[in-house]
């Protein structure tokens, strides 16, 4: 089995939340993404944090170039991890 992820890096909670959701109805992905704050280096401030949405890929089934559009919708981008 492999252990291929995604992450898509995410600029607010809300668009985190949003993408979550959409993943499953657009892609068909049977596990629940997971949802993390990401503060950035230095920054104290809850504003100041992105967000992350993991999500495996065992089958190896989703195209990095479809996330990374996917992503672009809500001003994000797929990150390498």
């Amino acid at each position: 089995m492999s252990d291929v992820r995604h992450v898509l890096v995410l600029p607010d909670r809300d668009a985190a939340e949003e993408a979550a959701e959409a993943l499953g109805e657009r892609f068909g992905i049977d596990e629940e993404p997971r949802l993390v704050r990401d503060a950035l280096a230095g920054e104290d401030d809850a504003e100041d944090a992105q967000w992350l949405v993991l999500l495996r890929d065992e089958k190896e089934r989703l195209d990095s170039g479809e996330l990374d559009e996917f992503a672009g919708e809500w001003d994000g981008w797929r990150e390498e991890p």
